[in-house]
């Protein structure tokens, strides 16, 4: 797509109601799932970053990154809560756009780290988390969110953590090489080995999750818990996302 836009700090509360409609249309939220305009007119006013993709001839938003200063155990960092694009702009690059925007206004706070949660079964914003902008995961948070008793897929969320002391620079894709620890099966995932000491590890992932019935996707959700959340339990992280033809797999490095 070869389309102009531009990424602006919203600061007008009149403008931050449009958010709440980026949102509805990147994820499909009904309204009261959406982080409220009044939300970011008070993040705007006391340290949070907000920030809002427009195409060039408009001034309609159709994408927005959104984050405030985090704190625990006397550490101080930069918490990405939001990065939302229309599906019709996928692809734009936008979304590393406004990433690096976000990055930018965070490091002239003074911060060194920005965090973030992804879904693990949506690979496409794994190569956006770890390729392009080269961070890595470091946690696995099952059932991160409750979406109610609706959601029969549990909400677990990988946690990311991105070091804004180094220069920003895209990965190259990986190759699939290391040990693997979880590997598609018979209509679904395999079962997960869980006693690897390689320092390389693979754990598939698949890459149409988002088109699969919730009975398939439950059990990948439950096998990439186990294999994600014991190796980064033990240390590794998830440094990159691999691809052959129609599969992928993360890549876990041992310390």
């Amino acid at each position: 797509m070869d389309r102009p836009y531009v990424i602006r700090d919203v600061t007008r509360p009149a403008d931050m109601h449009a958010l709440e409609d980026v949102q509805m249309a990147a994820w499909g939220y009904p309204e009261r799932e959406v982080v409220p305009a009044s939300l970011f007119r008070i993040s705007s006013a006391v340290g949070g970053v907000v920030l809002a993709a427009y195409p060039q001839d408009s001034g309609v938003p159709f994408g927005l990154a959104y984050g405030f200063p985090a704190m625990q155990g006397g550490r101080l960092w930069h918490h990405s809560h939001l990065l939302a694009v229309a599906p019709e702009w996928r692809g734009s690059g936008a979304a590393v756009a406004l990433k690096l925007a976000q990055r930018e206004r965070a490091v002239q706070q003074g911060h060194t780290r920005m965090t973030w949660t992804f879904d693990p079964l949506i690979a496409r914003n794994a190569r956006l988390n770890l390729g392009k902008l080269g961070a890595r995961a470091v946690s696995y948070h099952p059932a991160w969110y409750d979406f109610g008793p609706d959601n029969l897929v549990p909400a677990d969320r990988l946690m990311i953590e991105w070091d804004l002391t180094k220069p920003t620079q895209e990965r190259p894709a990986p190759l699939p090489e290391g040990v693997e620890v979880l590997a598609a099966g018979t209509g679904g995932p395999g079962t997960p080995l869980l006693d690897s000491a390689a320092p390389r590890l693979l754990a598939e992932v698949p890459i149409d999750a988002e088109r699969m019935p919730d009975d398939l996707k439950l059990q990948w959700r439950l096998a990439l818990r186990a294999a994600l959340g014991e190796y980064l339990d033990r240390g590794y992280a998830v440094t990159g996302l691999a691809r052959e033809d129609e599969r992928a797999w993360y890549v876990l490095d041992g310390v």
